[in-house]
């Protein structure tokens, strides 16, 4: 009994131990893009504009036109280039607004291309999809930065749609592949930033700055990707000189450090099976969901066996490895 007592004992000053180190340790800012205080404020300027702004909007390439609040409306959000992709399940195009459930393309856009804030979702496996909304559902995916807010409303999205719906949303966005989207560059220095919408957007004029231990993703052209919501403009991810090849070292041998990435995702890190191809995706989304396996935010059935994988590695090495992974061929 009193060898019972000494582990039980003993295990709750571990666990205790664990959560106050998983507490200390902070977040990869550059990777949630939380906005400052003023900042804040003036996206909520910016938004109010938007309401008010009914000028028609083009795009080269489109014969359509939207005014601004018809291109972020919430449950129908413009769709400029309908020949570029199947038709959407009305849980993608509309969302359900009694339960306050936005429109799958809002955030993830009809491409399913989304943006450093949120999920790349096209190409995904159907059963892994599916899987990442039971976890958002059933309380078992969470975030390691409790200010990301968009990972509260998928929690919420998930708890509200149907397994139909769900369904639906994964089999479109699975039935398109995943093609190129970011352009990786090491540099030294990066334009200054500010933060809109969980987005890096640079600053006017050509300041620029240190780059540092981060990885700056920001959009080829801000104006269609922030205004217009443009499908067809990607991403610039600034990383670090020399961090590609530090992270190939690591996804390609484990770096003596951890497991060689293509023994699940497979050659190319383009999938295996059920397990999500990872070549050529977002750096920040893919440095969150490293960083959230890492402190135990996310616990679904795929997250355990990234445990082990993550948990040998600093923060400067998982910024290397997504670094490297975003600049692979699809």
């Amino acid at each position: 009994m009193r060898s019972m007592l000494r582990f039980v004992m003993v295990s709750l000053v571990y666990i205790s131990a664990m959560s106050m180190s998983l507490q200390a340790q902070q977040p990869p800012a550059w990777a949630y893009a939380i906005p400052s205080a003023e900042e804040a404020a003036i996206t909520a300027e910016a938004r109010r504009e938007r309401a008010l702004d009914t000028s028609l909007k083009s795009l080269p390439g489109s014969d359509l036109q939207f005014i601004r609040a018809q291109i972020s409306n919430r449950y129908g959000p413009a769709d400029w280039f309908p020949g570029d992709h199947p038709q959407m399940p009305n849980i993608v195009a509309y969302g359900k607004q009694g339960a306050e459930v936005f429109a799958c393309s809002l955030c993830h856009m009809p491409n399913g291309k989304g943006r450093p804030e949120n999920a790349p979702v096209s190409g995904l496996p159907v059963d892994y999809f599916l899987q990442q909304m039971y976890d958002f559902r059933d309380g078992k995916r969470n975030t390691g930065e409790p200010r990301k807010g968009n990972v509260q409303r998928m929690i919420h999205f998930a708890k509200e749609m149907t397994e139909e719906e769900m369904r639906a949303a994964a089999e479109y966005y699975g039935s398109m592949p995943w093609t190129p989207w970011i352009r990786v560059v090491e540099t030294e220095t990066v334009p200054k930033m500010r933060i809109q919408g969980g987005m890096h957007l640079p600053l006017e004029g050509n300041a620029r700055e240190p780059i540092g231990n981060r990885i700056i993703e920001t959009p080829e052209n801000p104006e269609h990707t922030e205004i217009l919501r443009d499908p067809r403009s990607g991403f610039i991810a600034y990383v670090p000189v020399g961090s590609l090849k530090k992270g190939e070292e690591l996804v390609t041998t484990g770096g003596g450090k951890t497991t060689q990435c293509a023994i699940c995702h497979g050659p190319g890190l383009k999938g295996l099976g059920p397990v999500p191809g990872i070549a050529g995706r977002s750096p920040s989304y893919m440095m969150r969901q490293l960083y959230d396996m890492k402190v135990g935010a996310r616990a679904g059935d795929w997250t355990r066996l990234m445990e082990p994988v993550v948990a040998p590695l600093s923060e400067e090495d998982l910024l290397n490895i997504v670094a490297y992974m975003s600049s692979l061929a699809p």
